[in-house]
């Protein structure tokens, strides 16, 4: 595991909100295999109980069910915290436009709350979930964290918020802040059901079941799609920071290399054909464009590599070998 060559410091007690989450769970899970005292607050709105299950009987682990748009939660969440990892947030640009107002409320008064609440409790550093989309129209290839453009969306809006009131709490309350702008995390844990579902882990389970994935557009579309293990190894370089130039600011976290949706399914058929050969017959089917979404996204990670030490190890094809593998074992009815 990429944490084990950080050595974060094992006396930490660490807050992860959405802890229940794609991301959050994957994190409590490294930090408590750190050494570390883990607190997940979540709502369970969209995290799930089966992600930290196993977790519950780890006497350095507490669970809080609480949401971030009450206060009064936020505040109990961070008292004796020395580090937030804020992950809590309703994602999706399509849950956006057809629901501005709750997002805008989880997302950007949530948000608040937290940087409220941190900021009481003296808490040394807050990390946050940020996002790719808030490069918006920008056709800058690859984007560079200085060169942003109109946001698409209204979930895109509500991410560059996070990033305005970060570096207010910074620059006004002394709070230490990074933003972690997140480009097409994929891994365990990120669910394949509801209308939301992130395009992987939607398309894996189409393929298991011999359903025809529909790709939105013509295929051409390209992500930088980033593993999960490293986004975890961006928030444990965040924690470790020690330059004081690394800290109150944002960073882009991906791999540097994108991948068109042609090319993903291509993938993803390959590999999960070891498991049932059936799968490579799968025919792809094509529909509309999707409302908001950007053409290509790629982003440049020389930021992270020289104030963060940040080095991702997992490429989209080694990714999606351990991410296929893992859907295969834990969701194959």
């Amino acid at each position: 595991m990429t944490n084990k060559k950080l050595h974060l410091d094992p006396k930490y007690c660490i807050l992860v909100t959405g802890g229940a989450g794609f991301i959050g769970s994957n994190l409590c899970i490294t930090l408590l295999n750190n050494g570390n005292k883990v607190r997940c607050l979540d709502n369970f709105a969209t995290g799930k109980l089966d992600n930290i299950n196993a977790l519950l009987s780890n006497p350095n682990f507490t669970l809080i069910e609480g949401d971030i748009r009450d206060i009064e939660v936020c505040k109990s969440a961070c008292k004796e915290v020395d580090y937030v990892l804020h992950q809590a947030a309703l994602g999706s640009v399509p849950r956006s436009i057809k629901d501005p107002i709750t997002s805008n409320d989880v997302n950007v008064s949530g948000f608040l709350n937290m940087l409220v609440a941190a900021r009481d409790c003296s808490v040394k550093r807050f990390i946050y979930a940020a996002s790719s989309s808030t490069y918006g129209d920008s056709e800058n290839m690859p984007k560079i964290e200085d060169v942003i453009g109109k946001p698409l969306s209204p979930y895109a809006i509500t991410k560059y918020v996070n990033e305005l009131y970060a570096n207010i709490f910074s620059t006004t309350y002394g709070l230490e802040t990074i933003g972690l702008r997140y480009f097409n995390v994929f891994g365990r844990h990120q669910d394949p059901n509801g209308a939301y579902a992130a395009v992987i882990p939607k398309f894996v389970m189409q393929l298991m079941n011999h359903e025809s994935p529909i790709i939105n557009g013509d295929g051409t579309y390209s992500r930088d799609f980033t593993y999960i293990e490293n986004v975890v190894q961006m928030n444990i370089r965040a924690i470790a920071a020690t330059d004081k130039k690394a800290t109150n600011t944002v960073y882009n976290v991906a791999y540097g290399e994108r991948t068109d949706l042609n090319e993903l399914v291509a993938l993803l058929k390959e590999y999960l054909s070891v498991f049932d050969s059936k799968i490579s017959e799968v025919q792809i089917k094509y529909g509309p464009t999707r409302q908001g979404d950007v053409p290509h996204s790629l982003a440049s990670i020389e930021k992270a590599k020289t104030l963060l030490e940040y080095h991702p190890e997992y490429d989209i094809k080694k990714g999606l070998k351990e991410a296929t593998t893992w859907y295969w074992q834990n969701l194959k009815q």
